[in-house]
């Protein structure tokens, strides 16, 4: 992979308030747990009716929000390291997702991750979880279109 694409770009950070609505809203959202991080992805159409035209031109194809509790830990730097190792543990292996979200045409899909412990983890340990649900959202992403052609 070439380095240009393993960057984290502004874009690919979720953070409009209609599109985690979305996300944490009513509908069609999943979720899974590899301790001590928690995903919630939902698949939705890149032209709907919740993204402007203008929004939907530059919006790439993953978007992600990171999100660490206060009551987990009190102190911002804590919170801000957490957040760091799990945005770049994301980075380096976000190919796992984009892969199977570029198959599907006109679709974006919103990933939140949400940290669960109270104590910090090392990077590898995190890299790994983030790993393991990454493969596991891209896994059944091609399951459910499958099953949708299908029908």
């Amino acid at each position: 992979m070439e380095k240009h694409e393993e960057r984290l770009r502004k874009g690919e950070r979720l953070c409009s308030k209609k599109l985690i609505d979305t996300l944490f809203g009513p509908g069609r959202s999943h979720a899974m747990t590899v301790f001590p991080l928690k995903a919630v992805y939902r698949l939705i159409d890149s032209k709907s009716e919740v993204s402007t035209s203008q929004e939907t031109l530059t919006e790439p194809n993953v978007q992600l929000l990171v999100s660490v509790p206060k009551k987990h830990f009190k102190r911002a730097v804590k919170r801000n390291r957490v957040k760091r190792q799990v945005r770049e543990a994301y980075r380096k292996r976000k190919r796992l997702v984009t892969q199977s979200v570029d198959k599907l045409t006109d679709k974006q899909l919103l990933i939140a991750f949400i940290w669960l412990s109270d104590e910090l983890t090392d990077s590898d340990t995190i890299e790994q979880r983030v790993c393991n649900l990454l493969q596991r959202i891209g896994e059944r992403i091609l399951k459910d279109r499958e099953t949708d052609i299908k029908r």
